[in-house]
């Protein structure tokens, strides 16, 4: 089972610390949703998580093995990562698009294998992207290239995936439906982190919240132990309130502090 440890590691950039001494372990069949406010660290967490940004502190293990020391072909066959607000500059196909979440897996020579092809196509469905697979990917709205890319990452069935936002720009059906979707990947023994900021979908569907807020984890639990009015308000300066029901969490916001 795929587990990572963050052990008091600080992450400055730019002359700036960014995360304070934080320690997290993750393992397989969790989903965890990072929350906070804006600027609070969620990006940076998950970028390092991936293995982009190294410590300047602290030490960050992947299956009880130092995470800088494992090859880039080796972690992206182990990981997919996938950035906020990503970008498609060339126009490819979507299908084609996709197909690059395979590169780490792919022979050295030849055309895309049969099972590949199949399960390119089984992603496109799965993120109702089936009739856009000949679309210029540079033709497709936002919400569309979110789940492109989402597909992307999805394609090679990578035990872990990091996504930062995945629900950002997505109409409501399409936003359920992913927030469903890495849910169901935790249920197969996948580790699912995702920066989220709809709490009620990450309540709903995460089995796990950490809550950051300038830089340090202040809550970490389940939606039902962290998901409070006095959260919303130390952390996020909103008044809201909370419920609690079978399904999960309701946050209804009255207004700012």
């Amino acid at each position: 089972m795929t587990k990572i440890s963050a052990r008091e590691i600080t992450i400055a950039r730019g002359g700036r610390t960014i995360l304070h001494d934080l320690s997290l372990e993750a393992e397989g069949g969790e989903f965890i949703a990072v929350i906070g406010p804006n600027g609070a660290g969620k990006s940076t967490l998950l970028a390092t998580l991936a293995g982009l940004i190294q410590p300047v502190r602290g030490a960050l293990l992947l299956n009880e093995r130092n995470l800088a020391a494992f090859g880039r072909a080796e972690l992206a066959k182990i990981r997919a990562y996938l950035p906020q607000s990503p970008r498609c500059e060339w126009p490819i196909s979507v299908e084609r698009l996709v197909a690059l979440g395979l590169t780490p897996v792919l022979p050295a020579f030849g055309g895309l294998p049969a099972s590949d092809e199949a399960r390119i196509a089984e992603v496109l469905t799965e993120c109702d992207l089936l009739a856009h697979r000949h679309q210029p990917a540079t033709t497709l709205s936002g919400g569309e290239l979110s789940r492109a890319m989402l597909a992307r990452a999805l394609v090679g069935n990578p035990d872990m995936l990091i996504v930062d936002e995945p629900l950002e720009g997505l109409d409501p059906r399409h936003a359920l439906d992913a927030a469903a979707r890495l849910s169901t990947l935790a249920g197969r023994g996948k580790l699912v982190m995702a920066a989220i900021h709809d709490l009620t979908l990450a309540a709903r569907h995460a089995t796990r919240l950490v809550a950051l807020d300038q830089g340090r984890i202040v809550m970490d639990g389940s939606p039902e132990d962290i998901l409070t009015p006095s959260l919303l308000r130390t952390t996020f300066g909103v008044e809201a309130s909370v419920t609690h029901a079978k399904g999960g969490a309701f946050v209804d916001y009255f207004g700012p502090l």
